[in-house]
């Protein structure tokens, strides 16, 4: 097939696709109590519903009974009902990024429930650098979510959360994730997914509404149950939508072995391992020239290395892709039978309902692949108790329209948003502002008066959302707005003049700008790092005209350039949002007005314009001054920046002390007969580094860091702790420095607090060589918190024992 005509037929499963997902939303019938299997006693005798048989018993039980046309009806995210057996339909895609979201067909709001919470997008929580708080939003969406499965309004299997790198500011959906870091977004996709899913919870019985110890819920410690599923997507080195020529759906990512294991890989390791997720979903681009749905080394070294027991799902037409866009196999049939014997399980689509039973008669797979794949499907939906009998007799099922949206809920929206906000600029301590000494107020930009886009992408119905002028208001009643451009790609001044004289007139002026997904989302990269259109026009105008310094606040979830701004003194003080969420108008007016302390950080480096040079095509995370390269993000990344990576200011002042940190560390290793060749190819006895699967014992080797912190200043607040650590050089493209601790303290007004930061070396003072293995460097190791530096030295010993 040619591929003009091959483009023409995918984008017509791509049209297909959005139109039933639009129908499911718009046509679809009331929301009521869900079906279930093992509902009637006509089909409750079947081994599959015997809850005291194993759930891999039942699984093979169910699966014998189906003939193959049954079988192949289930490799689809819509997957058929089995009337003989009395299983009803069920549908794989839901979507809870930040919340419940309409993206996916199986979440509707035109039930009982008509909203659900909205918390931040994803790259502003993890802004708030605390673990405890990504765990608990998990929670809430997890009762959220459950509650409207009990009404019909959702299923039990989310794809969620992404956990892909932030590697190039332009990528649309850098939003959705937790940043640049691999440990950052390794430790964000831990706690998501384990409360999502329900890992420590305590039943429920009879709680009242609300969120908080009482409302946690989970299985018994013994079991294998899941509350819900999560997803870890997308697998793997996925972070381009569309750049010149190259798309997500045609793009080869070339990644190194030393790149794949210390970048791209961590997360979903971190992801499976930790955080126990039931679900893969493998992604449209190819990796290495082979696409990631075909990519069998990744699926069975998530099973056999990193234990995951769950299923594997493609991304949206993502096997379409495979044969009609990417062109890799020779027949549609090639490409359903291939991704099976891969070891992918259901295919979000309609390719896999069309061309298996093809695959089969053709002999390109056998029906025990197609067995495999519904194994895994069956036991993740036995594991959430799917074939247990009526949901609402189960341990969650009095979760209802009382436990979404609870005030909770929001006040818990609220606090992601007020810890994620940061603060990049304050000249001369102007804020916060003393509402008592505020006359008039003035807030100006296209983002202003506007409560559609808080969330960012993959958002649902928000429960009460409150643009940032009425939340302004209420601590300023006479606050004025003007838009100043019509909307985010602000292509014309007309607006300016107005917005000029808005300012005149206040007494203080606030000028919200940036981004919304006009500019960056699913599908579309930004093709520069600059404000859209004449939005630095309008704030310099604005600037200009004020009475005192503005106050500029930026929102998107991608880095901007506004090295003018930082310049101006004008422009006093300078905000990140982001995408806050529906709380994100209250967080940001009791930060200005000086009720909440900002303590938020950047999750990724902000560089500057001209960074757009560099192919966005290039996956390389190490810089390479022979070819111009400057490398990407804090770890790798030499040239200038805007921000970086963990900036961010508070209205008080902290300062550190280190208790309790070791200055030597003597790490035992095994005596080899390539290890003594090794110290002569290092040119003598001095040993350089070591492999990590050469140290006996990694375990006797942690130890925690005892930090001391004050508040200096005359203002509670939290305070992000971040320790960072430099390796020796021992080769080329090691890291500049690396995050090895986080946490986020609170502290009182000229009060101190002591804390703990466990250190792995094996894994936290380790990096990857050229050929993708683990290293431990040996030498001096710098410890790095704030101004503190503190000398570690490793040394080898040799265990001959062994």
């Amino acid at each position: 097939m040619s591929l003009q005509l091959g483009s023409l037929f995918f984008l017509l499963q791509i049209l297909t696709l959005l139109l039933f997902s639009s129908l499911s939303k718009t046509i679809s019938q009331s929301p009521k109590t869900p079906q279930f299997p093992c509902e009637s006693s006509l089909f409750s005798s079947y081994p599959f519903c015997n809850t005291s048989l194993s759930i891999p018993t039942r699984a093979q039980s169910l699966i014998s009974l189906l003939t193959l046309q049954e079988k192949i009806q289930q490799l689809s995210d819509n997957a058929s009902s089995i009337p003989r057996l009395g299983i009803p339909a069920y549908e794989w895609w839901s979507e809870s990024l930040h919340g419940i979201a309409t993206n996916g067909p199986g979440v509707m709001f035109n039930g009982t429930m008509k909203s659900a919470t909205s918390f931040p997008q994803v790259i502003v929580t993890t802004a708030s650098f605390n673990r405890s708080l990504w765990s608990k939003i998990g929670s809430a969406i997890a009762v959220e979510a459950r509650a409207m499965y009990n009404y019909g309004q959702a299923g039990l299997t989310f794809w969620a959360p992404v956990i892909n790198i932030f590697r190039d500011p332009r990528w649309g959906r850098g939003q959705e994730t937790p940043g640049e870091d691999p440990m950052v977004v390794s430790a964000y996709a831990i706690e998501f997914v384990k409360s999502f899913q329900g890992a420590n919870r305590k039943s429920i019985d009879g709680d009242g509404p609300g969120f908080g110890e009482k409302r946690v819920l989970r299985g018994d410690d013994d079991s294998d149950g899941l509350m819900l599923s999560a997803c870890c997507k997308h697998l793997i080195a996925y972070d381009l939508e569309k750049w010149e020529n190259f798309s997500r759906y045609n793009f080869s990512a070339v990644v190194t072995d030393q790149d794949m294991e210390d970048t791209y890989q961590p997360p979903f390791r971190s992801c499976i391992e930790e955080g126990k997720a039931s679900c893969l979903m493998c992604s449209y681009n190819q990796v290495n020239g082979v696409p990631a749905c075909l990519r069998e080394d990744l699926f069975q070294k998530a099973r056999n290395e990193w234990g995951f027991k769950g299923y594997i799902t493609s991304d949206c037409d993502a096997v379409a892709t495979i044969y009609f866009y990417q062109n890799y196999t020779k027949t549609p049939e090639d490409a359903a039978a291939d991704v099976l014997k891969a070891g992918m399980d259901t295919n979000c689509g309609t390719f896999m309902l069309r061309y298996a039973q093809l695959a089969i008669l053709k002999g390109k797979v056998r029906e025990e692949e197609i067995d495999k794949a519904l194994f895994n499907l069956f036991t993740v939906q036995l594991r959430l108790g799917l074939f247990d009998g009526d949901p609402r007799r189960g341990k969650f099922g009095k979760l209802g329209p009382q436990d979404v949206c609870t005030s909770e809920h929001r006040a818990l929206a609220l606090e992601a948003a007020r810890q994620g906000i940061v603060l990049l600029k304050n000249d001369k301590r102007f804020l916060p502002l003393n509402k008592d000494a505020v006359s008039s107020l003035a807030i100006i930009g296209p983002l202003a008066n506007n409560v559609s886009q808080m969330g960012g992408g993959y958002t649902g119905v928000p429960c009460s959302p409150k643009s940032f002028f009425k939340g302004l208001q209420d601590y300023i009643k006479k606050t004025s707005y003007a838009s100043g451009c019509s909307d985010v790609p602000c292509n014309s001044d007309a607006g300016f003049n107005e917005a000029i004289d808005t300012a005149k007139e206040a007494d203080f002026v606030i000028v919200v700008v940036g981004l919304d997904l006009s500019q960056e989302t699913e599908d579309q990269d930004r093709v520069n790092l600059l404000l859209p259109g004449q939005q630095m026009a309008l704030v310099s105008s604005v600037a200009a005209a004020s009475k005192r310094p503005v106050i500029l606040v930026l929102t998107g979830g991608g880095p901007i350039d506004v090295s003018f701004a930082k310049a101006d003194p004008r422009i006093s003080s300078i905000f990140w949002i982001g995408y806050p969420g529906e709380a994100g108008a209250e967080a940001l007016s009791e930060i200005i007005f000086g009720d909440f302390n900002p303590g938020g950080r950047l999750p990724m480096t902000w560089y500057p314009a001209s960074f757009t040079k560099v192919p966005m095509t290039d996956m390389n995370m190490r810089a390479d001054p022979s070819r111009g390269y400057p490398g990407r993000t804090y770890r790798f990344y030499t040239g200038n920046q805007v921000y970086g990576f963990g900036e961010g200011l508070s209205y008080t002042n902290y300062s550190y002390k280190f208790l309790s940190i070791p200055s030597k560390l003597s790490v035992m290793r095994s005596f080899e007969s390539h290890s003594s060749k090794r110290i002569l190819q290092q040119g003598g006895s001095k040993l350089d580094f070591i492999h990590i699967d050469e140290v006996t014992s990694c375990f006797s080797l942690k130890f925690y860091v005892q930090v001391l912190v004050t508040n200096e200043g005359d203002m509670d607040g939290s305070h992000v702790v971040m320790l960072f650590a430099r390796v020796p050089k021992v080769f080329r493209g090691t890291p500049e420095k690396q995050l090895i601790g986080f946490d986020r303290v609170h502290t009182i007004s000229k009060g101190s607090k002591e804390i703990s930061i466990l250190v792995d070396p094996c894994k936290h003072l380790s990096i990857a060589n050229e050929h993708g293995n683990r290293i431990l460097p040996l030498g001096n190791h710098v410890l790095m918190l704030g101004d503190l530096e503190h000398l570690l030295q490793l040394k080898v010993t040799e265990d001959f024992k062994n």
